[in-house]
């Protein structure tokens, strides 16, 4: 389909979807949602002119996947963020069923976008081109082709570049899929983005002393942060086990050491990013004042996705809020950026003593520091919980489609939690980061507060949030 026709069901799209989308109940008060139709993977997250960018997998026409577009925004300070326009539609034959996932960098002043080309045929096979896109002065991107195409050796399922440059030189992780049906990341080098050389597998199954792990791993993310490198990426097909890999697909990270030379990545075990519901295709950046910065996106494909309660409105799935990242003892803390603090109304409130005596806070839009000493459980709108035996952290929500309660678990020493509460989300984030939580989740519009019971000592900050207008 051509571009010009695409923008008019674009247009159409926008004009009778906005004010009904804007009009649900959960829509989202500060995360970064769609306007329309259907969001998923964070995109070419980057810094570059002074302004974060943040494009992403976008299907504005339908809340179902299909071809994708990549959207785009842009922002001065992470909270208050503007429509750029659409970056990528799949207009090309190398990409006629969607600009799938990539990653930007800045080129000789420029940003420069790598993504896959999706391309499906008629027998069910499938083939994938990695593409560059290149910005122009008035704000679009100018599309450059391909310049990886299907490798030798792998199925169709090759996606997701992940760029960088070291000692002048560009580097790219790439996910695969063996012909045996497994997950790969594949390594590849460039001098000037155009000519890429094949390096090798780095990571995946069977690899690194891995066993069976996955039949695919998708949106590989490899950077150098307090000494070490970290893979991240999301294994698909790994079993599900008592406390662990209970969601559908997998999303989490390994840390070792980069061999540029030999083309090699020892690294240690693997382990969950975030313990929630939905996370998953998270992307980093380093800012330019050296901080390691992530945006996951607040779903998960396939499982439930589209039985969510916002479908009827128009508009499906977000972002989660942006992370600062730092590796301590092997483990990857995660923690809300300090630019959100923003969005703190005022000074909030505080309050100390037995978690049965704590006063119901309002919870449709706020953020909580908790100090625990001691068991409690926290009722927030009736919808979901969040419990603490002294052994044990479960956070158990009704599942939107089934109405049946599901749980996700942490084990450890509870000192601290940081609880940020949107209008159908929550993001958790346990003893400063260490561990985290993020799910969806769809209370009564009326119910809008949290609840407490327990005889744990806690100390508590509440905040009110204001709302993030996208321009």
């Amino acid at each position: 389909m051509s571009e010009v026709s695409l923008l008019k069901q674009l247009a159409r799209s926008l004009m009778t979807g906005q004010l009904i989308a804007a009009s649900d109940p959960h829509r989202l008060h500060w995360h970064l949602a769609p306007p329309v139709g259907l969001l998923n993977d964070p995109n070419g997250f980057i810094e570059a002119h002074g302004r974060y960018h943040l494009f992403y997998q976008w299907n504005p026409l339908a809340c179902r996947h299909g071809a994708k577009w990549w959207g785009h925004w842009s922002s001065a300070d992470l909270v208050h963020w503007c429509h750029e326009p659409v970056a990528l539609l799949p207009t090309e034959e190398y990409e006629i069923n969607g600009c799938y996932s990539g990653s930007a960098v800045l080129n000789d002043g420029k940003i420069t976008l790598i993504y896959t080309g999706n391309v499906k045929y008629a027998d069910g096979s499938r083939t994938a081109y990695q593409c560059l896109a290149s910005e122009s002065s008035d704000g679009s991107y100018q599309k450059l082709g391909p310049v990886i195409s299907l490798p030798e050796g792998y199925t169709g399922h090759v996606r997701d570049p992940k760029v960088w440059q070291h000692d002048v030189l560009w580097y790219m992780v790439l996910a695969a899929q063996s012909p045996e049906i497994k997950g790969k990341v594949l390594f590849y080098r460039s001098e000037d983005l155009q000519q890429w050389q094949l390096l090798g597998e780095i990571a995946g199954t069977h690899l690194n002393g891995l066993k069976e792990f996955g039949y695919m791993w998708e949106c590989p993310d490899l950077f150098h942060l307090d000494g070490q490198d970290v893979l991240l990426c999301c294994p698909q097909g790994l079993a599900a086990e008592k406390y662990h890999y209970l969601n559908l697909y997998q999303c989490g990270y390994f840390v070792g050491a980069l061999d540029y030379q030999q083309a090699k990545f020892p690294h240690g075990q693997f382990h969950e990013l975030d313990l929630g519901f939905e996370f998953y295709a998270p992307q980093t950046t380093e800012t330019a004042d050296g901080r390691r910065l992530m945006f996951g996106w607040l779903g998960l494909p396939d499982d439930n996705e589209l039985a969510q309660p916002t479908v009827k409105y128009g508009w499906v799935n977000s972002m989660t809020c942006p992370r600062e990242l730092s590796l301590r003892n092997g483990i990857l803390y995660q923690q809300p950026v300090k630019e959100l603090q923003q969005l703190r109304q005022g000074n909030g409130s505080q309050w100390q003593g037995t978690a049965a005596e704590a006063p119901a806070m309002a919870a449709v839009s706020a953020e909580l520091l908790i100090g625990v000493n001691g068991p409690f459980t926290l009722s927030l709108r009736d919808n979901a919980t969040l419990d603490w035996n002294g052994e044990c952290l479960t956070l158990t929500r009704h599942n939107w489609r089934t109405q049946e309660a599901e749980s996700r678990y942490w084990f450890g020493t509870l000192q601290s939690l940081q609880l940020l509460l949107d209008s159908s989300s929550l993001e958790l984030f346990i003893n400063d980061g260490e561990a985290c939580m993020t799910a969806r989740y769809f209370p009564d519009p009326a119910k809008q507060n949290l609840h407490w019971q327990g005889h744990g000592q806690l100390s508590i900050h509440h905040w009110l949030l204001s709302s993030c207008v996208i321009e």
